[in-house]
């Protein structure tokens, strides 16, 4: 099955898309990758789900990327005695650690004892997705005194975000663990970290996955941006969590640092994703706003790999018309001529290693000769992933002999994965790269195609050599 897209769509599975028949159906309709939200349900809704997205990829014959979404820590208030209490603007509100008793008017528990320890003065503690503002005043190891800054109804459990101050938190709660070491037994391919502050969080997590699955980095807080490249460069793929990040952050400021975040990671060559509230209305309408079609293409136009539904997909009631509308709307950004002039436009220079001297050679010779496809015949996926971050203007053929390198790039952009056998020499490689393309309808007797590889084969990250071959 050939997409007519570069651009890949991540769809959030949920109790709207919980069969095979519309699992299929997001499938066929452009849904590259499915991701598993750990922040609801259940292990087994998890397993039951993966086992069909397997039936799924079993039918079609093409491999489809699988994204653990682990919830990470989650800082909320306590309850209050006598139902929700209104905060006016100018008063006085402690937040403290004593949980055992109701909060009122005047006071609520907060039993994170990380955030007291982290606090300065002046902080702003955000309360409900940003609805309430509080500043502090006074505090101390079990308490803090604020001012309501920006007040409001304020009721049981809402969460608590702290912009202003890294805490001194894992990532990872025992939940996370827990559900990590349940999703890598599944055989998930990629797993998305919620709550990065620091490189540091990717190191811990990478530490326990060791290799079997790819790292994203949800970046959604200001700390993560002010540690971005070190992130990146830490990282296997990152996604630009919108959602927190637009409430710990000023609104007009999430699309600038958007495109930051963007040009960092195709700098480096990471696979890149875009998410939250795409094609939000389309939750409960089968058509988008035009704002949001503009946000996706916007999106697109940038160069990002991979777009992604939320509750679109997973609880909405037209998860099937969103998949389309995203794919349709991806389609007709990259046919825009205007399009490719972006992105060669913000193509960075590639550095001065082995693997990107090849793919910018690569990239340089599709243009010349007009090639119809570019193979990158590879064993972990490096060498598609690097020929990816020239952003080709030919169809990228990602051959791989293992399955979960396959599955892998279904995320990367204009990948077309191909399970492949192990080669032995050069010959037999240009061979099975030619067989490929014309099998997989991507280029005709007679077209010339661009293949890059790694030697010796199977060897990881050794893309050195480049391959001109034609189709007989």
């Amino acid at each position: 099955m050939r997409r007519n897209k570069n651009a890949k769509i991540i769809a959030t599975l949920g109790p709207a898309s919980d069969d095979r028949a519309t699992i299929q159906a997001l499938f066929e309709a452009g849904a590259d990758v499915f991701r598993l939200n750990f922040s609801h349900g259940v292990h087994e809704d998890h397993r039951r789900r993966l086992e069909l997205i397997r039936q799924v990829e079993q039918h079609s014959g093409r491999p489809i990327g699988v994204l653990l979404d682990l919830q990470g820590p989650k800082l909320r208030i306590g309850t209050f005695a006598d139902g929700p209490v209104m905060l006016k603007e100018g008063a006085s509100f402690r937040l403290d650690l004593n949980a055992a008793t109701p909060g009122n008017g005047a006071r609520v528990s907060l039993p994170h004892p990380e955030i007291f320890a982290a606090l300065e003065a002046g902080t702003n503690l955000l309360l409900d997705d940003g609805k309430i503002r509080l500043r502090v005043t006074d505090f101390g190891p079990d308490f803090a005194d604020t001012v309501v800054v920006a007040g409001g109804a304020l009721s049981n459990r809402k969460g608590v975000n702290v912009p202003d101050v890294v805490l001194p938190l894992s990532a990872m709660t025992d939940k996370d663990r827990a559900d990590l070491d349940y999703g890598l037994k599944l055989g998930v391919d990629w797993v998305a970290l919620s709550f990065v502050q620091r490189p540091e969080d990717i190191v811990e997590v990478k530490a326990i996955v060791a290799g079997r699955a790819g790292i994203v980095a949800k970046l959604e807080k200001p700390a993560a941006i002010t540690h971005l490249e070190a992130i990146v460069a830490e990282t296997d793929a990152v996604m630009v969590a919108r959602g927190d990040l637009g409430v710990e952050m000023p609104a007009e400021q999430v699309p600038s640092i958007q495109r930051q975040i963007v040009r960092a990671c195709r700098r480096a060559g990471k696979p890149v994703i875009v998410a939250t509230q795409m094609l939000e209305s389309m939750i409960g309408s089968p058509v988008p706003t035009r704002a949001e079609a503009s946000d996706v293409a916007t999106a697109i136009y940038e160069g990002v790999d991979a777009v992604m539904l939320s509750a679109e997909s997973a609880s909405g009631r037209f998860p099937l018309e969103a998949v389309r509308m995203m794919s349709s709307i991806i389609s007709h950004t990259e046919s825009d001529p205007s399009y490719r002039d972006g992105i060669d436009a913000s193509r960075t220079e590639p550095l001065a290693v082995a693997a990107d001297a090849i793919g910018h050679a690569l990239r340089e010779v599709t243009r010349l000769l007009q090639a119809a496809a570019t193979v990158a015949y590879t064993s972990s996926g490096y060498s598609a992933i690097r020929t990816s971050r020239e952003r080709p203007r030919a169809p990228i053929i990602g051959m791989t002999p293992r399955l979960a390198t396959a599955r892998r790039l279904a995320l990367v952009w204009g990948v077309h994965a191909v399970l492949c056998h192990d080669v032995a020499d050069v010959p037999e490689m240009s061979e099975l790269a030619c067989r490929t393309t014309l099998r997989e309808g991507f280029g005709k007797v007679g077209e010339t195609i661009v293949i890059s590889a790694g030697m010796p084969f199977g060897t990881s990250g050794t893309t050195n050599l480049l391959r001109i071959a034609q189709i007989h």
